[in-house]
């Protein structure tokens, strides 16, 4: 496709964009979601955002039973990022369906409910509640400890994700897609994902956060109560846009959601760039609630300003073939000097004399040479005397030119 660049930003506000995209039997108006955990069930963000307007809100991950999460302090903040360390803490499902998707679906909000659990079974009852529920998408928070397997994150290992995502797909509800989030944690991330989708996954979401951890110098321990947290925000985007990257590149026709420290439009555009069909803003919440409105009118904007009148132009754009550029010839070596010459011989100013001035002068030159012919065969003693050329050696040899 052929993209123009608007330089005006003035332009951009004013184009038209269709901001419309497709995740899996799931098409919605806007590309931004906000993303699980940052928002809880979006009720906190509604003085600031129309959540109607936007793609819609993905819940903080609930599980089948009630949980306490982890100990204080669960949150430390990074110079690019945060840690957390809540642990799911939540009501359990019950609660949840009756209190949160309840205001969701009376909002007439766009609901994406994440589910986790500590078994392959939790996943599936979890799943199983889930039927008759008016929620658009199920998104399965793989990275969570497998309390059966020696307590190894189900998202770092191909066969467990797959057993998880198959065992959600069997329990849910019949048309509702079902996306994986993965984790970056692992070897090779497009692996996973193949698992993932050949288990039963409509789309995958990239990236959960990525562990870390943070040490208090003066305590000399480490500053989460769970020692060890996830961490999100503007660290981790590089990371997430290379996995959003790698994961399209394999599987093309997958629907993906890019998630990872998104500020701003320009960050949303360059996860749908890398491959993502819609973005989830997460961190970012934390200090500017606005935020997933404000990234999706800078989204539409920087698209038009792009030349992109639909979003779905720009979903994958950036895997297209580099254009390739011939080069010009060089010119032989001395046809610079020839074209010097060249144009300095037009510059040159030329005139045409009338043709009846020539005319004149031709006439005048011939008179001119009838006399001189006359005079040197009368001689130089004049008419009478007859011309004698050898005479010309008595000259001296100053004189000839007189």
């Amino acid at each position: 496709m052929t993209v123009t660049l608007r330089h005006s930003r003035d332009d951009a506000k004013h184009v038209n964009v269709d901001m419309t995209t497709t995740l899996g039997s799931l098409v919605v108006p806007d590309p931004v979601f906000t993303a699980s955990g940052c928002a809880a069930s979006g009720q906190e963000l509604a003085a600031f955002n129309d959540l109607t307007a936007i793609g819609g809100v993905v819940t903080k991950s609930i599980q089948l039973n009630p949980r306490a999460g982890r100990p204080t302090p669960r949150m430390a903040e990074t110079p690019s990022g945060m840690l957390n360390s809540i642990g799911l803490q939540g009501p359990g499902i019950d609660v949840f369906l009756k209190r949160d998707v309840t205001w969701l679906d009376e909002q007439g909000v766009t609901a994406v409910v994440s589910i986790a659990g500590g078994t392959i079974d939790d996943y599936a009852k979890a799943a199983g509640k889930l039927r008759g529920k008016p929620i658009a998408m199920i998104e399965v928070n793989i990275s969570c400890p497998n309390v059966e397997d020696r307590g190894q994150v189900f998202a770092c290992n191909a066969s467990a994700a797959a057993a998880v995502v198959q065992a959600v797909r069997r329990s849910a509800p019949g048309g509702v897609p079902v996306f994986a989030k993965l984790s970056p944690d692992v070897t090779d991330i497009v692996a996973i994902a193949k698992a993932c989708v050949d288990a039963g996954a409509t789309g995958l979401t990239l990236i959960n956060t990525t562990l870390g951890m943070v040490i208090d110098t003066k305590t000399m321990r480490p500053v989460l109560g769970g020692v060890t947290g996830g961490l999100s925000g503007p660290a981790i985007r590089p990371l997430a846009v290379r996995c959003v990257w790698q994961v399209h590149e394999a599987l093309p026709e997958v629907p993906i959601f890019g998630v990872g420290g998104i500020r701003t439009g320009l960050d949303a555009l360059e996860f749908i760039l890398a491959g993502a069909s819609a973005v989830q803003v997460g961190t970012v919440i934390f200090n500017d609630p606005g935020a997933p409105t404000r990234i999706s009118r800078e989204l539409r904007e920087v698209l038009a300003a792009r030349g992109m009148d639909r979003l779905e132009q720009a979903i994958g754009l950036g895997h297209r073939p580099p254009e390739e550029i011939i080069p010009e010839l060089p010119d032989p070596p001395g046809d610079e000097l020839e074209a010097i010459e060249i144009a300095e011989r037009s510059a040159a100013p030329v005139t045409f004399e009338p043709a009846t001035a020539v005319d004149e002068a031709d006439e005048y030159d011939e008179a001119y040479d009838d006399e001189a012919d006359a005079e040197v065969a009368a001689g130089p003693g004049g008419d009478d005397v007859p011309f004698d050329i050898e005479a010309l050696d008595d000259f001296p040899s100053g004189d000839q030119d007189a």
